[in-house]
């Protein structure tokens, strides 16, 4: 499907100019036409609440994006040949882009609507999802700041579950195109080679920590090991959410946490409903491609749930082709090797978890229970 990466994998797959193929005349101008007059026109043929529907966003948000992708790449500027004839514009490239992401379709699909080739349509995809995370990564992948803790700690506060800034959990994609010689680090319980998804959600939707990329044999004990989360906590980096609350009543404790996790659960289900690409199985070849994929839905995710926070009854119903189916460098001092061990020895400590645990659970009861 895709030729450079298959390459790789396949030595004797054709390369170069296909025989017997012709030139298709596409009328790449009847494209760009069609998605103006429907979609962006002063008068659209197609309102408000079918726009968000398709392109998964408002389109203040999606004109945004173009602005800032004209901008920072080249490739989704418009060109012209020699004889002056125009190429694909930059609706043509990003519109494909996002029909291939949102509806989670073959690249073929958008080829007679928006008459692109199917090359450029896989081209438009890498480049755009690249350009996602390049231009609002920093922004729309932190960690939470002050404010957001504050935010954060008053939301928890009301839901009674006292200083939870988020709940954790890990989502497998099913990676249809894992190389042969890859299966067994892979393949999940399953039986399927899958990559996994570690993120924490906050009760608004928003992810604020997402790791991706480690392989589906690995179980949630050993995953934790390999994940950047704890290793900011060991350096002392991450905010602390626990001090030293009293409390232990623990069925009234598991029915909180049981509350309090299906955020996660519930962002999961919202993120592969947005962007269908990441529901289905990837069907890229290469791991990284597949990691700016999911890094780039995260990161219009969380730019859709700022752009809708103050709307009431949000519809999630999106219209699918397949219904069954920032890091920012530090600047602080380095820990010492003796303060970070210090740090990895309680984040590990068991007995400490335990008493936490059993703090957290008196106190909700106390306040709360009863």
């Amino acid at each position: 499907m895709y030729a450079k990466s298959e390459q790789m994998h396949n030595p004797s797959r054709h390369v170069g100019p296909v025989p017997n193929r012709r030139f298709i005349d596409r009328n790449r101008a009847l494209g760009h036409q069609r998605i103006y007059r429907d979609y962006f026109g002063d008068n659209p043929t197609y309102p408000d609440y079918i726009f968000r529907r398709r392109f998964r966003m408002r389109r203040n948000l999606f004109s945004r994006i173009v602005e800032a992708f004209e901008s920072h790449d080249s490739y989704f500027v418009q060109r012209f040949n020699v004889v002056g004839v125009p190429g694909l514009s930059t609706l043509q490239k990003i519109t494909a882009a996002m029909r291939i992401i949102a509806y989670g379709v073959f690249v073929d699909v958008v080829d007679d609507y928006i008459r692109i080739a199917k090359s450029t349509a896989i081209e438009s995809v890498r480049k755009f999802v690249i350009a996602i995370v390049h231009i609002f990564g920093e922004q729309y992948l932190r960690s939470p700041n002050d404010a957001d803790i504050q935010r954060l700690m008053e939301v928890a506060e009301q839901r009674r579950f006292s200083r939870m800034l988020g709940s954790i959990d890990c989502m497998h994609w099913r990676w249809k195109n894992c190389p042969t010689a890859w299966h067994g680090a892979f393949l999940c319980r399953y039986h399927e080679p899958t990559i996994i998804l570690e993120a924490i959600a906050s009760h608004d939707l928003w992810i604020w920590h997402a790791y991706f990329g480690l392989p589906g044999s690995l179980n949630d004990i050993n995953l934790l090991d390999r994940s950047n989360l704890f290793s900011e906590w060991a350096e002392g980096r991450a905010p602390k959410t626990i001090s030293a609350p009293q409390g232990n009543k623990r069925k009234h404790f598991a029915q909180m946490q049981e509350s309090a996790r299906k955020d996660v659960e519930r962002d999961f289900g919202v993120l592969q409903a947005r962007f269908v690409i990441v529901r289905g199985p990837a069907r890229f070849w290469d791991i990284e491609t597949l990691k700016h994929i999911m890094l780039a839905c995260i990161v219009m995710h969380n730019m859709i749930i700022e752009d809708e926070r103050d709307l009431q009854n949000l519809d999630y119903d999106y219209e699918t082709f397949d219904e069954a189916l920032s890091i920012q460098i530090s600047h602080e001092n380095t820990s010492t090797t003796q303060e970070f061990m210090q740090f990895h020895h309680r984040i590990r400590d068991k007995s400490a978890h335990i008493q936490l645990q059993n703090d957290l659970v008196e106190h909700l009861w106390e306040k709360f229970g009863g």
